[in-house]
């Protein structure tokens, strides 16, 4: 770790260098709201931002909209979370995954199917080493034990229940006017705040959209008999059904994460359904594999669409996660792009801070851009193109499809390929690294 940058510093720009604030000067710099960086929105991209930023040296600045009570609540969105097996090395670095590892259930295999076809693929962790491929984590325990994390992170500072009303960056530095009438300026501003970024509009970013016509429905489901680690990937002409192995709740229930996708009507038509009803029709999509099954809480819906910004950046601006890319859940790959986004950013800023060079500047962002561009818009094209393809049931198609998940099945190293492009393990700058 650069010296000069350590936890308790400052970085204040003297011409074209940087260096780190002396004591004397630190207090007056807090009390105008200084910062090396200021990310907008905590959800889980922008707090696991805030930390590992804070851990590389920098002072850093968090505005989010919302308390950390609300954040934290059960009821918040109903979801989780596949953590592959990079991000959860993230999360280990930074100190927070031992208080979540009891909670995050293992993914151990992989069965992927289409329609009720007997052909399929079967992804073994043991191809590719004796670890976990993943993790399934309910979000509002991802969120629990970050902002646990922030609060005793030195380094950062959060403002919470604060809008962001103002942008406006110069050539040296940003600044961020929020809903309370406080300001943070900063060298760099990282948008964090999701799909329909109010930062990313400011900046005059725009976006390109696909709505798929789709709506996901997202439950937690119980099962009479243990999943063993195997995750279902099941394609129909609706879209893909997984069922997501969870760890046991309290009372050493089996529980899956289910997250079903169909046609936007129909699939409000079956969210809406009493309760017996909804069960009944899941069942029919689960199975009896797992034994009976029962839904203990809420069903939740989200419209499915693929979003992408126009530019990775702007002037002293970097957007992070699905303020820059918003995908299918196929394949759940969603927030570990976001990860790579995250440590990408953290290199670069890193590589200048010790440099002692900007690190807001053109060529910090420029970096930036390249490292992450090739990874997100191979994703992209991924999720997108295996969601168009399942979703036809012309019958030439649909034996291609049988004959490729047959094939694949065969051949141990394309798998163990498409295995470790999932966790996340291929090298840095490749698609996946």
């Amino acid at each position: 770790k650069n010296q000069a940058f350590n936890q308790n510093s400052i970085a204040e720009k003297t011409g074209s260098q940087w260096r780190p604030l002396e004591d004397g000067e630190k207090m007056s710099k807090l009390l105008d709201q200084q910062a090396d960086v200021a990310i907008v929105g905590a959800g889980l991209a922008g707090m696991t931002l805030a930390l590992v930023l804070a851990q590389a040296g920098m002072r850093v600045a968090l505005i989010e909209r919302q308390t950390p009570k609300s954040l934290m609540a059960p009821e918040v969105d109903g979801r989780t979370t596949a953590i592959a097996a990079a991000a959860r090395r993230v999360l280990e670095g930074l100190g927070i995954w031992s208080g979540i590892e009891a909670e995050a259930g293992p993914i151990w295999d992989i069965r992927v199917s289409d329609r009720q076809s007997p052909l399929h693929v079967h992804f073994d962790h043991a191809a590719v080493g004796d670890t976990a491929m993943g993790h399934i984590v309910e979000n509002h325990d991802l969120r629990r034990v970050l902002v646990a994390a922030l609060a005793a992170q030195s380094g950062i500072d959060a403002f919470w229940g604060q809008s962001v009303s103002a942008f406006e960056p110069s050539d040296t530095a940003a600044t961020l006017t929020m809903s309370g009438g406080q300001s943070v300026t900063a060298s760099l501003v990282a948008a964090a705040d999701g799909r329909g970024s109010a930062l990313r509009r400011m900046a005059g970013i725009g976006v390109r959209s696909v709505d798929y016509g789709e709506t996901a429905i997202v439950c937690t489901a119980y099962h009479r008999h243990p999943h063993d680690g195997i995750a279902h990937e099941r394609f129909y002409a609706g879209g893909p059904f997984a069922i997501l192995p969870m760890a046991d709740n309290a009372q050493s229930r089996h529980r899956a994460s289910i997250v079903w996708t169909e046609r936007r009507a129909l699939a409000e038509h079956l969210a809406g359904l009493p309760k017996g009803a909804f069960q009944r029709q899941l069942a029919r999509r689960f199975g009896e594999f797992l034994g009976e099954i029962e839904v203990p809480g809420e069903v939740w819906t989200y419209p499915l669409s693929l979003t992408l910004a126009k530019r990775l950046t702007g002037k002293r601006l970097a957007l992070v996660g699905e303020a820059a890319h918003g995908m299918h859940p196929i394949a759940g790959q969603g927030f570990n792009v976001s990860m790579r986004d995250i440590t990408g950013l953290r290199d670069s800023v890193a590589a200048a801070v010790q440099a002692g060079q900007d690190p807001g500047g053109p060529a910090v962002l420029s970096a930036y851009a390249r490292r992450r561009w090739p990874d997100i818009l191979a994703m992209a094209a991924a999720t997108d193109g295996l969601n168009r393809l399942f979703r036809t049931d012309l019958p030439p198609v649909a034996l291609a499809r049988q004959i490729g998940l047959a094939a694949v099945n065969r051949l141990p190293p394309l798998k163990r390929q498409f295995q470790r492009y999932a966790m996340g393990l291929l090298p840095q700058g490749r698609p996946g690294g």
